[in-house]
């Protein structure tokens, strides 16, 4: 793929752009023209050669949180969430990195397996797999398939033999409360995953693995949520899946080798105030990997292999969004609205969780006087704000552009057609170039979905 020049803001003077900072990539600058740039590419450029809504991808930002997830569990195997954000490119950088993909649907697999994405490093999970998407699965040779409910049992075991076995996981939940919303906190009894460490749930299911001669289990799996930003509750999860480990070497005599944990890892997507939580990727490479050790070794196990699956922290902080002002609004009780040409059908997290954001203006300098602005979609509902009472320029006006960070993930992987108005572009920023990615969603495309009227 060819990389597309946009004017590159390489500067030789240093003074001449300013580091942005949190939340932003580390790439990002201001200019004294007030420009912003990302892996060298002006933003507002790019938003009028490609049209917005528009979203770029940090190439170095992305590749550089994998190598720190690396770098800090040398002895761990990392796996990114392809559900944060997935295409084609992106699975290609994640292959070159050395990480493992777990995808968690047929479409996610199809594409990775399209990509030459290896097999064997990928991991299959979900708590509704189709069987379909086992067959498929096996057929691709995937390395790990987490068993989720019972059905899955027999279902994969009749796909395969003792001399061509499966590995897999199983999915257990340790009671454990993690993550910004109810809606993410999967660690908990009560939600769809999985199967639940008190009542004995999980053991019994480990039996009914284990007497499927052509499934291999090799380990247990848990997700506590996401957006969590303390060690905490992984260190829970240590102690209690340590003690299933031990019970199922109790009444099955089998130690197993791996124990994954999932990600769920958070990022800042406002400026951090003192004080404000963030994840601590050292933190946790030091504390977890000592207390696993210490609780084996209270339980005389071995130490099974760590795996993390960390989606969010890699590409989250790698994307902007940038919008265009279409309208700006005051009304009658002091508030002012900016409306923008995107909204809910490519960012449905506002509205779903109630996700902070920040924003800010790109292209020119706006007046140094600010005032509290809603920026609001364009969309037909009154949840449709991106971004509640931010500090903006006093002059912004329709035609402005604003740029939103931490865009990467869990945005344009839950985008939808509402409105018919069509998924934004995504463009990657290298060095200076962007390249288009993934092009923007048409009219033309709705259309020809259609079969008959």
């Amino acid at each position: 793929m060819s990389l597309t020049p946009v004017r590159a803001c390489l500067y030789t003077d240093e003074a001449a752009a300013v580091p942005v900072g949190t939340p932003w990539p580390a790439s990002a600058r201001t200019t004294p023209a007030g420009d912003l740039t990302v892996g060298g590419v002006d933003l507002a450029e790019a938003a009028d050669r490609f049209r917005t809504p528009l979203y770029l991808l940090d190439e170095d930002e992305f590749r550089a949180r994998c190598r720190a997830y690396r770098t800090a569990l040398p002895g761990a195997e990392v796996l990114y969430a392809a559900k944060a954000f997935l295409c084609s490119a992106l699975t290609e950088w994640i292959a070159e990195e050395g990480l493992g993909l777990d995808v968690c649907s047929e479409g996610e697999l199809r594409l990775a397996a399209a990509a030459g994405f290896p097999p064997e490093r990928i991991l299959l999970h979900g708590n509704a797999k189709s069987p379909e998407e086992l067959r498929l699965a096996r057929r691709l040779r995937v390395g790990r398939i987490v068993i989720d409910n019972l059905a899955e049992i027999p279902r994969l075991a009749a796909l395969t033999s003792a001399d061509a076995p499966q590995r897999v996981l199983l999915r257990v939940v340790p009671g454990v409360s993690a993550g910004h919303h109810d809606a993410v906190r999967t660690g908990v009894a009560g939600q769809k995953f999985g199967f639940t460490v008190a009542g004995g749930d999980a053991l019994a299911a480990v039996g009914r693995v284990l007497e499927q001669p052509g499934l291999l289990l090799t380990g247990l799996h848990c997700h506590l949520g996401s957006q969590i930003t303390s060690v905490e509750p992984y260190l829970t999860a240590v102690d209690r899946l340590v003690e299933l480990l031990a019970d199922i070497h109790a009444r099955h005599g089998v130690q197993l080798p791996e124990l994954d944990l999932g990600g769920g890892h958070g990022v800042p997507y406002v400026p951090p105030a003192p004080g404000d939580a963030e994840f601590d990727l050292d933190e946790f490479a030091v504390r977890v990997p000592v207390r696993l050790a210490d609780r084996c070794k209270r339980h005389r196990l071995d130490v099974p292999r760590l795996l993390v699956e960390p989606g969010r922290a890699l590409v989250g902080p790698a994307g902007v969004a940038v919008y265009r002002v279409l309208a700006v609004k005051q009304t009658g009780d002091g508030r002012t609205f900016a409306a923008v040409d995107g909204g809910m059908s490519d960012n449905p997290r506002p509205a779903l969780y109630g996700a902070e954001y920040s924003v800010r203006l790109i292209g020119r300098p706006g007046a140094p006087q600010t005032r509290e602005v809603d920026v609001v979609g364009r969309h037909c509902e009154a949840g449709d704000v991106l971004v509640r009472a931010a500090r903006l320029p006093a002059d912004l006006r329709p035609g402005d552009l604003l740029a939103v960070p931490t865009a990467g993930a869990y945005q344009l992987s839950m985008a939808s057609g509402y409105n018919l108005v069509g998924r934004p572009a995504l463009v990657a920023t290298q060095a200076g170039r962007a390249r288009l990615l993934i092009r923007r969603e048409s009219v033309e495309d709705f259309r020809t979905r259609e079969v008959s009227r």
